[in-house]
């Protein structure tokens, strides 16, 4: 026979460990901002009612009618 090309067959090798790390790095880069984020907002929020506690605009106990 003449020289006739092989052809090759798709060959599963796996997951690549590089490839694995960085997505790995890249999600838990972007949930801890996601979190950081509502940790953030949730620091606003308490630092906002404290002021407004301070200066008297709210009370934390109920008025009588």
């Amino acid at each position: 026979m003449a020289n006739v090309p092989k052809i090759g067959k798709a060959v599963y090798k796996g997951p690549s460990i590089v490839k694995e790390i960085i997505y790995g790095i890249t999600l838990g880069l972007a949930a801890g901002g996601l979190w950081k984020m509502h940790h953030w907002n949730n620091q606003r929020r308490t630092r906002e009612f404290y002021d407004l506690l301070e200066k008297g605009e709210i009370g934390v106990v109920a008025e009588d009618e």
